[in-house]
């Protein structure tokens, strides 16, 4: 695996790590939204938990490359059902959130497959 791919693997599950963090601590910024979108607080840790596993998985990655591959394809479509979520609810505004998490996600995938 290149340097490069390393580091935006990293990064990505640093990144995923944060969002997971701060769902499972409550921050204000984070279950607002999800209590706007419909979702019930009884899901919230268990959102968190799958993406503190997926961030964990990316990690494990680095050194067992099919578990990489598979929490990142486990995070993309965590990620794609937030935007789903998002769209129903019509918070068109707050849509490029979850994107922003799937996008490092991505990018760690594609490097990983390509180097």
């Amino acid at each position: 695996m290149s340097t490069t791919a390393t580091v935006v693997t990293v990064l990505a599950a640093l990144w995923v790590g944060f969002s997971a963090f701060s769902l499972l601590r409550r921050a204000e910024w984070v279950v607002k939204p999800l209590t706007d979108y419909g979702v019930p607080r009884s899901w919230w840790t268990w959102l968190g938990a799958a993406k503190a596993a997926g961030a964990a998985g990316l990690l494990v990655g680095l050194l067992v490359p099919a578990i990489g591959v598979l929490a990142g394809i486990c995070l993309i479509l965590y990620f794609a059902g937030a935007v789903i979520t998002v769209l129903r609810a019509r918070s068109y505004s707050t849509v490029v959130f979850p994107l922003l998490y799937m996008g490092p996600v991505i990018a760690a995938l594609v490097l990983g497959h390509v180097a």
